[in-house]
């Protein structure tokens, strides 16, 4: 099975907790992106892994004539309601369905990452790129660096090992990854910044919510019990309990900008 059909399948499991607990803790990201963006009106932009869809509204609001493409037909269905006047297509980031210098700036926050082969999405996204367009990957800074990676952790015991190579959402974290891989296929990076995405939830079920959202809570579910998974997020939420019932993660992501 393709890594598309398989993190398309994971990530569809629960797109309305994704989108109301997850993925408003990247809105830090998002606005530090377009600060550097500039963006227009007709500025044509690929939302490349455009999960819910909160990227693309902004973006929109902005002024951008936006696209998204995932592969979560669930995750899709919520940003098709959040934006029901632009398009969103299911689609792989190795093989865009667009033309060649499509797009003035290709964006991918939390995304290229889970591609089978993040280097020829990469290339793929300069592909759609006009020249002097520019590219934009938001992705997980060190595990160390964000409290989510223990949550992640405690999910992850309860997975067979993964097969070699499998990506997951720290693999591109090490410092001059993406410098090098952009190096290598012809774009130069222009921008680069540590972001925090703190996460603060109003209750423990808030918190487990969110996680049960995720791919590897959904992967954990193929191997366990729904309420073992959930007592496993629920336990490991423990040391981020700070007053009332009121959780607080720390995270931070790393947000780089290339140019075509």
């Amino acid at each position: 099975m393709s890594t598309k059909a398989v993190q398309g399948k994971l990530w569809s499991v629960a797109p309305q907790n994704w989108s109301a607990y997850f993925e408003p803790s990247f809105l830090p990201m998002y606005r530090e992106a377009l600060k550097q963006l500039n963006i227009k009106d007709n500025t044509t932009l690929l939302d490349a892994g455009c999960g819910s869809g909160l990227f693309s509204s902004i973006a929109i609001k902005a002024g951008a004539q936006v696209s998204g493409i995932d592969a979560a037909p669930g995750l899709l269905q919520v940003a098709r309601l959040r934006n029901p006047r632009n398009n969103f297509m299911e689609a792989d980031l190795e093989t865009m369905p667009f033309t060649v210098d499509r797009f003035d700036v290709v964006a991918g926050f939390n995304s290229f990452q889970y591609a089978g082969n993040f280097e020829n999405a990469l290339a793929e996204a300069k592909r759609v790129l006009k020249p002097g367009g520019k590219l934009v990957i938001g992705i997980w800074d060190k595990p160390e660096m964000s409290d989510a990676t223990n949550i992640l952790k405690a999910i992850g015991y309860l997975l067979p090992p993964p097969p070699a190579g499998t990506p997951g959402p720290f693999a591109l974290s090490e410092d001059g990854r993406i410098e090098g891989i952009c190096n290598k296929i012809g774009l130069k990076v222009v921008h680069t910044a540590k972001v925090p995405c703190p996460a603060l939830f109003r209750s423990l079920g808030e918190g487990v919510n969110c996680f049960m959202s995720t791919g590897p809570a959904a992967a954990a579910m193929n191997h366990n019990d729904r309420q073992v998974v959930e007592d496993t997020v629920a336990k490991a939420f423990a040391p981020y309990h700070i007053a009332d019932n009121m959780h607080y993660l720390h995270n931070q992501f790393l947000l780089f900008i290339a140019e075509k």
